[in-house]
């Protein structure tokens, strides 16, 4: 148990990284799940890497004596692992059931290697669009004049509010954010000093959070 921090996964071909780093990474993509208001790029690597080091914990702490006390603060560790990788899946889960059109929609547009969704989840959101809509035909829309039967996804599709504020802490120096204004004072440029912490329109910083140049917190 006391190696388990030098352990290494690789989250790429060029690089292994430390168990340590993988749970730091994975608190991280949580976090921004949890406070962006919009449905993140899917982090399965992250997740696997994560459970992949909880088995083997499971295993060392298995092989302890029942008396020994570390056995009681390694199990409180795999607790808190478990909670952050459920809590992150549900998020997701969450977003995809409140933004299913809007989210398919997206993801029709983007690359194969840019998809935002895993393929459990993508199969998760068209089985989700089809049910719902196959439970308001049966529901209501049957019930109605022929003229109003037909399902119009763009009117049922809700969006996320990219205009909420978020909190924020810069990863690095950023320079160049534009802070949109209204007419009487127009827009405002401004810099991030590294470790600055912020309050700022999601829609002015996201594509710095894609970027992960700031956290959210």
């Amino acid at each position: 148990m006391d190696n388990d921090n030098d352990l290494s996964f690789g989250l790429s071909d060029e690089e292994p990284i430390s168990a340590q780093k993988v749970l730091k990474t994975l608190e991280e993509v949580w976090l921004n799940e949890k406070l962006s208001p919009e449905l993140l790029k899917h982090q399965t690597e992250v997740v696997d890497c994560m459970l992949d080091q909880v088995q083997q914990m499971e295993e060392n702490v298995s092989k302890l004596r029942k008396n020994d006390f570390r056995v009681v603060v390694h199990r409180m560790e795999l607790e808190r692992i478990r909670y952050i990788v459920a809590s992150y899946l549900r998020t997701r889960l969450d977003k995809i059931e409140m933004f299913t059109n809007k989210i398919l929609d997206d993801e029709d547009k983007r690359e194969p290697e840019e998809k935002y969704l895993s393929p459990k989840e993508f199969k998760f959101a068209r089985e989700y669009s089809s049910l719902m809509e196959s439970h308001l035909q049966a529901l209501a829309l049957k019930h109605m004049p022929t003229y109003v039967q037909k399902f119009d996804k763009s009117k049922m599709s809700i969006v996320p509010n990219i205009s909420s504020h978020v909190f924020l802490r810069a990863k690095r120096n950023i320079t160049g954010i534009i802070i949109e204004g209204d007419n009487e004072t127009g827009d405002e440029e401004i810099d991030l000093e590294e470790n600055s912490q912020h309050i700022i329109q999601y829609k002015c910083i996201d594509r710095y959070l894609k970027a992960e140049t700031v956290q959210l917190i």
